[in-house]
C-alpha cells in the first residue's frame, strides 16, 4: 500500500474549521495558541467563529487552511505514515510541514508572508481568474496566447476543468472567446486577483527572500510540487519549486496523473473539505480517496 496525503488550498475554508480538533487534542491547543503568538492575532477565533467574509481575506483564508491541515496531522501521530505528498497551491506549504521539511513554526511564517504579498499584488492591479469546463487543455493555452493582455493558464485542476489568470479585460476577453469555441462554462471566480500569474512577480519577489532565509530539511517523503508534477526530496529544489509556484501553474491534474504512475494506491485528503478528492475521482471513479480523521 503506497499512501499519497494531499493537502487543500485556498477555496476550502468555511467558519468553525478546525473547532472539532481543538476540541478532542491538548497538541492542537498548544499549535492553535502558538500560531496565535507568531501572527500576532487571534486567528483561533476567526477561524471558530468569523463569517465567511472574514475567513475570505487572503491574509486570513491561507493561515488558517494552513493551520487546519498541519495540525491535523500532527494529530494523526503514528497512523501518518506517508509514502508522498502534495499540495494544492498553498497546500504545497502545509504539506512540506507533514513531511517534516518544514517545521510547523516556519511554515506559518512563510505562509503568513505569502499571503500579505499576494494580497498587495492583488491590490496593486486588477486581476482575476476565471473556471474553464469542458475544453482541452491545449485550446484554452491557445486561446489565452491569442488575447492582447495578461491572462494565463493558472490551474490545471483535473481533465476538462482548467483555470486561467490574468488581467480583467483579458480574462473576460477570453471567457468570450473560449465559449465560443465550446466551453460548457466560463465562470469567473470571487477571488482577489489573480493567482498563479506574472501579475504575482512582486509577490515572488518578497517569498522568494523569506524561502532563502528559512531552513528547509531532508523530508521523510517525496513531495510533488506544483510546478513540476514530479517527486521531489533535495531541499533546494523544493525551495527554487515553491518560488517559482507564485507566477507558475498549479499542475494538479499532471501530479495526480503522476502519483498514481509512481504507485499511490490510496489517497488521504488532509484539511478543510474534500475537494482534492473530487479530482482524483475524475482522473480513475475507482481510485480510494477518504478524508483524514482524528
Amino acid at each position: 500500500m503506497m499512501k499519497a496525503y494531499v493537502f487543500p488550498g485556498q477555496g476550502a475554508q468555511f467558519s468553525g474549521m478546525g473547532k472539532d480538533l481543538f476540541e478532542k487534542s491538548d497538541l492542537a491547543k498548544e499549535m492553535f495558541a502558538k500560531a496565535n503568538e507568531i501572527l500576532g492575532f487571534d486567528i483561533q477565533k476567526i477561524m471558530f467563529e468569523g463569517s465567511d467574509e472574514e475567513l475570505k481575506q487572503t491574509k486570513v483564508t491561507q493561515p488558517a487552511i494552513f493551520l487546519h491541515s498541519t495540525i491535523l496531522a500532527a494529530c494523526l501521530g503514528e497512523s501518518f505514515q506517508p509514502n508522498m505528498v502534495a499540495g494544492h497551491s498553498l497546500g504545497e506549504i502545509s504539506a512540506l510541514v507533514a513531511n517534516k521539511t518544514l517545521k510547523f513554526e516556519d511554515g506559518l511564517r512563510l505562509v503568513y508572508k505569502r499571503a500579505l504579498a499576494m494580497q498587495e499584488a492583488c491590490e496593486a492591479e486588477p486581476s482575476t481568474m476565471a473556471a474553464i469546463l469542458g475544453l482541452e487543455d491545449e485550446i484554452v493555452e491557445k486561446i489565452c496566447q491569442e488575447i492582447n493582455g495578461i491572462v494565463v493558464a493558472a490551474n490545471y485542476n483535473c481533465p476538462g476543468q482548467l483555470v486561467i489568470s490574468g488581467a480583467f479585460p483579458a480574462v473576460e476577453e477570453a471567457c468570450a472567446k473560449l465559449t465560443e469555441v465550446g466551453a460548457k462554462r466560463a465562470l469567473l471566480l470571487p477571488v482577489g486577483g489573480a493567482f498563479h500569474s506574472p501579475l504575482m512577480e512582486p509577490a515572488r519577489e518578497k517569498l522568494a527572500e523569506a524561502i532563502e532565509n528559512t531552513d528547509f530539511s531532508t523530508s521523510i517523503c517525496p513531495v510533488y510540487q506544483n510546478v513540476t508534477a514530479s517527486a521531489v526530496t533535495d531541499p533546494n529544489e523544493i525551495k527554487k519549486n515553491l518560488v517559482a509556484q507564485l507566477t507558475a501553474p498549479v499542475r494538479w491534474t499532471q501530479t495526480m496523473h503522476q502519483m498514481i504512475a509512481e504507485g499511490a494506491t490510496e489517497v488521504i485528503e488532509v484539511g478543510p473539505g474534500k475537494v482534492l478528492q473530487g479530482l482524483f475521482k475524475k482522473v480513475d471513479r475507482a481510485f480510494p480517496c477518504s478524508s483524514a480523521e482524528i
